[in-house]
């Protein structure tokens, strides 16, 4: 057994869906709002800065209110990662698997010497890995399956 690392929060969960549905479920405004519970105006874009409107969490010391984030890396279909607040990095990467997706989630940057970050940590773990998961399970289950890109890639890109 490893020690589990105090900086960071990693998960991963299988879905029965293809990339393409998992993709716009991280990557469409609404659809992100529904399963995490946060408006938001992200746009898969590099630089792209959005905010995300955050619940409180008083047991956190978290007043709530809207916290800054910016697109760091795009791979459509494969990875997201962008800049949460003003010292995390959150990063999806999706890999295919037969027609069902897998979705690797690492949340970093978490500062185990400070109490606020070590409170914060737990209380987005336990998020991350339960609720979080089962909400976006049950998002990619009303959504209809998207048709295939053409070959020319994302055609909101040109």
């Amino acid at each position: 057994m490893t020690a589990e690392d105090p900086t960071a929060i990693h998960v991963d969960q299988f879905l029965a869906h293809p990339p393409r549905k998992v993709w716009r479920a991280l990557t469409e405004p609404d659809l992100l709002e529904r399963w995490i519970n946060m408006p938001n105006d992200i746009k898969p874009v590099v630089g792209h800065r959005f905010e995300l409107l955050a619940e409180p969490v008083p047991a956190a010391g978290f007043a709530g209110g809207p916290v800054a984030c910016e697109v760091l890396e795009v791979e459509t279909e494969r990875t997201l990662s962008i800049r949460w607040g003003p010292q995390w990095t959150v990063t999806w990467r999706l890999v295919p698997e037969g027609t069902g997706t897998w979705l690797f989630l690492s949340h970093e940057g978490f500062d185990p010497d400070d109490e606020f970050q070590r409170v914060s940590r737990r209380i987005m773990g336990g998020g991350w890995r339960s609720h979080v998961p089962r909400a976006l399970a049950r998002l990619l289950d009303t959504l209809p399956d998207a048709p295939p890109l053409p070959s020319g890639g994302d055609p909101r890109r040109r």
